[in-house]
């Protein structure tokens, strides 16, 4: 396969790409529901909440209920997920996948998570392994709105043609689309994207292949 071009940087969404955080947020906010005496998650919404920020998530969980919202989220900001964090499953693979590219290519993390994104990273041992991370704190405007990458393509003075973005849902495909980045599709066949992966090995390989790889 040819090289089709200078890698510089390479950013991860987390849920679904750096984390499984798929229990972990159905027990985080069935408690929510519980505590607020709705019915647990259907899938459908499960789907929703895990690609939402923590505070849209719970509005659309009790968007049939508004009278509940703002007692719903000051639950919510007093819950601590850190009772959830032994149901996240971190995807293996990462830390062979950064030493293989660092340097000369550089890190981010693009999450609507807002106030855990920190503490997971300390929990799990990755602070090392990225030079950015933007939080839906951040950024005023959560994904798919292409605000925080934007801030991440600045920030390393990079074009759009020097970067990656892996990630998993429709919301990575737009917030890409938007400023013409290539995304790689994580466990997602289904998503379009400029690839496909289903592990951060065939990422490793991939960018191995394709790509050369150059300093910011």
């Amino acid at each position: 396969m040819e090289a089709r071009g200078v890698l510089k940087l390479l950013v991860f969404d987390c849920d679904g790409v750096l984390f499984d955080s798929r229990e972990a947020n159905r027990a985080y906010y069935n408690a929510i529901c519980e505590a607020m005496g709705r019915p647990p998650l259907s899938e459908e919404e499960l789907e929703v909440v895990h690609m939402q920020t923590a505070e849209n998530s719970v509005r659309y969980l009790f968007r049939n209920q508004p009278e509940l919202i703002d007692k719903a989220l000051e639950f919510q900001k007093s819950l601590n997920y850190e009772k959830f964090i032994h149901l996240m499953k971190p995807e293996p693979g990462l830390e062979e996948l950064v030493k293989s590219i660092r340097p000369p290519v550089k890190t981010a993390i693009s999450t609507n998570r807002t106030t855990t994104m920190g503490r997971l990273l300390e929990i799990f041992n990755y602070e090392p392994f990225f030079d950015l991370v933007v939080t839906a704190l951040v950024s005023p405007k959560p994904k798919p709105h292409p605000e925080a990458l934007k801030m991440i393509l600045d920030h390393f003075r990079v074009t759009p043609k020097e970067v990656l973005y892996v990630g998993d849902t429709e919301v990575d495909y737009k917030l890409t689309k938007a400023l013409n980045v290539p995304l790689v599709a994580f466990k997602n066949p289904n998503l379009e994207a400029d690839f496909h992966v289903k592990s951060f090995y065939e990422l490793q390989n991939l960018i191995k292949e394709t790509f050369l790889l150059r300093g910011v």
